[in-house]
């Protein structure tokens, strides 16, 4: 009968071929990185890409502000002509129908008013509402960043390219958020038509849009069809 003492339990751990850990090892455990992403590196890249996202959107504005700024002739009176030749120098477009035609030498969209009176008339509006004279002259700059909108054939409304701000085809700016984030609507220049019914526009003038008016109610003129040019 043996009189050894049985190991104790170190000894038997140590025997059986098992090392205990030490504190260093568990540390460099903890920070070994295993296949994947851990959650902090995921976040990081989430904020990252968001960051990127947003100086993305911030460049393309202010691009196209500097563009639009630069862009065209510099500030004060231009000939349009009559309306006659208006409508032969957009013969593409239904600007007798309302349709805003873009001019770039006045960095304006002219547009009718009222079509159904078949022209513009003799007078002046140093306020670029232009109802008297039957045409309006609008800043070809988005007033949220200075983006150029496009006009829409589908609706007859101008829309901007840059954050989705929508305004009828007078430059009236929709409300709600769906519509964009202008908090006015677009800018308007004066306006003159001479004894020979030619019209003027002076960009030098400039007349800050009206606050946005809700769809459904007087002042916004309804599009022609829903979310055209989407």
């Amino acid at each position: 009968m043996s009189n050894s003492a049985p190991p104790s339990e170190p000894d038997a751990r140590l025997s059986s071929g098992i090392r205990p850990i030490r504190s260093p090892a568990i540390r460099a455990d903890r920070a070994r990185v295993v296949a994947g992403f851990s959650r902090r590196t995921l976040i990081r890249r989430a904020l990252g890409t968001a960051l990127g996202l947003w100086a993305v959107e911030a460049l393309a504005g202010t691009v196209g502000f500097a563009w639009s700024a630069a862009g065209g002739a510099a500030g004060g009176v231009h000939r349009i002509g009559t309306y006659l030749e208006f409508l032969a120098l957009n013969g593409s477009l239904p600007v007798g129908e309302g349709f805003p035609a873009y001019v770039a030498e006045a960095r304006s969209f002219v547009v009718v008013i009222a079509p159904e009176r078949g022209g513009w008339f003799q007078g002046e509006d140093a306020t670029g509402d232009g109802r008297a004279l039957n045409v309006r002259a609008l800043s070809q700059r988005c007033p949220h960043l200075g983006c150029r909108p496009n006009p829409c054939l589908e609706d007859f409304w101008i829309h901007c390219p840059c954050h989705q701000s929508r305004y009828d085809r007078l430059g009236t700016k929709v409300d709600g958020v769906r519509y964009g984030p202008a908090a006015r609507s677009m800018d308007r220049f004066a306006v003159k038509v001479d004894k020979d019914g030619v019209l003027f526009v002076d960009n030098s003038k400039v007349t800050l849009g009206p606050l946005p008016i809700a769809l459904g109610r007087p002042g916004v003129i309804p599009p022609l069809v829903e979310n055209g040019c989407s």
